[in-house]
């Protein structure tokens, strides 16, 4: 009777330990099938085109027409922010794009020359594109119009294909088809949600890029500076640099230097007095027009053309002219203009949501990433078919219409309407403007692209992206800004491949009084569990690039474990617990990886338990029956319903810690 009754109370005991076991377990394999990709593409392009359900108050039923509204207000911004729009903001907008004009108008003269246009399209290029961002760009202060490096980026890659002084006609054609294409690549962007490409290039790169950009733009600047008529059509430093020391043997006007040194001393002056002074800081930003108006004056008035100051001489008056026509998109360089278009693409929106966001973060509201992408993709195909070339946002620009108190996306409309009559009425004073004061102008914009301490607090924070860093800036200065781009990024891709190659594999134990398992390594004061090793893989994906290194590491520990328990007489490991709590998706190759280990660890007389496996990966494992040979029994929820099942099942106690 007592034996029967022992045997009975053995039968409850084990019933009521497997009862014990959370019903939260049977939840990770009887959770509903992760989307397919089919579906979640259908979501993404769903959401890219139907516009957002408007909370409408009361129940009755909402009109067929009710959705239109929303839709409109979602591309043009304007119609939301327009309706509350006072006098009082209009002021202030006003100012801002006056200001905003002053400072636009000799820098895009200067950029034009810098992209080898004539300088009428870097104005034109400062009239339709903020236009059209102004009805759809959600960012208030960002000031829309050609920058430096987008200039360089045009004139580098496009003078490979053709030169632009033997053949300036097809010059622009390419620019404007480059332009075209730039604007219908950043409209796919935002319309797909396509953001995540902007990412490639990370910040580290950018850095970089933009520094090597900056010395590389101020080298160029050297022709104009000294008045030189023969320059190299390079950018790398070797080549600049040989060029500069080839033409000083030929004649060469000091009056260049004179006007182009003094210019820029009194831009650099003006900022520093600006940056002291806040409340002047509309000094700074009407130097550049100063610099212009002084300059034309004293070249007019002393005839210094005549004694060999390099003049801009004619400038087309009059709004943009049509370009339809010259954009190509059948011709035979079209590969080439696509290659330079989703580079500039992506390098311009790179600046403008970066510009954007850093503005829009001091004023407390949020820039809508995808939108952007819009306004700025529509801004250049506008622009593309009125003679513009690749417009973006510009920081100078942008701070100046911040500081200028810039309240809306008026004060690109402003600044826009005032380029437009200095095309229609004051271009023809431009004709005795010097070419130095132009390249003083640009010089004096690029100090605020080489940024010395990011780049210092780069080589603190991570050395390998430091490395991405010096890769894009010397690439650049040494090579050109394609090789700049592709270092940059492939140095990126490789720090990736690595990290993945060899992801973090940890022992993990239990903090004292807790049910919170974490690595040993990282925290010393965590308790290994006895007779249970707890191992976590640190990978989202666990895939063909990095299976063997995790299935290797895993079974060298059970060895050592199960060879150290067997040499020094200690308690044998009886079950391994895998945290995947973080592989969010495995492949075909992570799946015979997890079946080696089990084969191995059934081999040894090892129980195996999986916790925590991400949603696309738990559909795989059974798909593939991995489920099944491990035993639906083995695969839980949590680490700690894991480690406390292998306990009960060996007859084993948690460890108190």
């Amino acid at each position: 009777m007592e034996a029967s009754a022992a045997v009975e109370s053995s039968a409850t005991v084990s019933a009521f330990e497997v009862s014990k076991r959370p019903d939260t377990a049977k939840l990770v394999l009887n959770s509903p099938s992760p989307p397919s990709l089919r579906e979640e593409l259908a979501t993404v392009v769903g959401k890219a085109f139907r516009p957002r359900a408007s909370g409408g108050a009361g129940g009755g039923r909402a009109p067929r027409c009710a959705w239109v509204l929303p839709a409109l207000q979602c591309v043009f911004p304007v119609l939301q922010w327009g309706r509350s729009y006072t006098l009082k903001s209009f002021k202030s907008d006003v100012m801002a794009g006056l200001t905003l004009a002053s400072l636009g108008i000799p820098q895009s003269i200067g950029y034009a020359n810098l992209a080898k246009l004539d300088p009428q399209y870097g104005l034109y290029t400062s009239v339709v594109p903020p236009l059209i961002y102004a009805v759809m760009g959600t960012s208030r202060e960002i000031a829309i119009g050609p920058v430096a490096v987008v200039s360089l980026l045009l004139s580098s890659m496009i003078q490979n294909i053709v030169d632009p002084a033997a053949d300036p006609a097809t010059y622009r054609s390419l620019v404007f088809t480059v332009t075209f294409l730039a604007g219908v690549f950043q409209v796919s962007f935002g319309l797909f949600r396509l953001g995540f490409l902007v990412d490639f290039l990370s910040h580290a790169a950018i850095v970089g890029f933009m520094a090597g950009a900056a010395i590389v733009i101020g080298l160029q600047q050297l022709k104009g500076l000294l008045g030189l008529s023969h320059f190299t059509n390079s950018t790398d430093i070797v080549s600049v640099i040989k060029a500069v020391c080839s033409a000083l043997h030929d004649p060469w006007h000091p009056g260049n230097f004179f006007i182009g040194c003094s210019f820029l001393i009194f831009i650099l002056t003006t900022r520093f007095i600006g940056r002291r002074y806040k409340k002047l800081f509309w000094l700074s930003a009407i130097a550049p027009l100063i610099s212009v108006i002084l300059s034309t004056t004293a070249v007019y008035a002393t005839r210094a053309d005549k004694h060999g100051v390099k003049i801009i001489q004619k400038v087309h008056a009059g709004v943009n002219p049509s370009s339809v026509k010259k954009i190509h998109l059948n011709g035979p360089h079209t590969a080439e203009c696509a290659k330079i278009a989703i580079i500039c693409a992506v390098i311009a929106l790179t600046e403008a949501i970066a510009v954007g966001r850093s503005f829009a973060s001091i004023r407390g509201y949020k820039l809508d990433g995808n939108k952007e992408m819009l306004a700025m993709g529509f801004s250049n195909v506008a622009g593309s078919l009125s003679s513009c070339y690749v417009a973006t946002g510009s920081f100078s620009r942008t701070a100046v219409n911040f500081s200028a108190g810039a309240r809306s996306t008026m004060s690109n409309i402003i600044m826009s309407i005032t380029v437009f009559i200095t095309l229609e009425l004051f271009m023809k004073f431009l004709y005795y403007t010097p070419m130095a004061v132009l390249a003083s102008i640009i010089l004096s914009a690029l100090p605020g692209l080489i940024d010395i301490k990011e780049a210092c607090n780069i080589w603190k924070i991570d050395k390998m992206d430091f490395l991405t860093c010096l890769g894009a800036f010397v690439g650049v200065l040494f090579g050109s800004v394609e090789i700049g781009l592709a270092v940059a990024i492939a140095i990126s891709f490789a720090k990736i491949i690595i990290q993945s190659l060899r992801p973090q594999v940890e022992i993990l134990g239990r903090l004292q009084g807790t049910n919170i398992f974490c690595s040993i390594r990282q925290y010393p004061v965590a308790c290994r569990t006895p007779t249970v090793l707890t191992i976590r893989i640190d990978t989202s994906f666990m895939c063909f690039i990095n299976a063997s290194f995790i299935k290797e590491r895993i079974i060298q520990w059970v060895r050592e474990e199960v060879e150290a328990s067997d040499g020094k007489g200690k308690e044998r490991i009886q079950a391994v617990v895998l945290d995947m709590s973080s592989v969010v998706n495995i492949d075909t190759s992570g799946l015979t990886a997890l079946e080696e280990i089990h084969k191995e660890l059934v081999s040894l007389g090892i129980q195996m338990a999986i916790a925590g496996p991400g949603w696309n990966a738990v559909q795989k494992m059974k798909v593939s029956r991995v489920v099944d040979r491990v035993g639906e029994d083995w695969i839980f929820l949590t680490v700690g319903e894991a480690v406390e099942a292998c306990l009960s099942a060996h007859k084993g106690t948690a460890l108190e810690c």
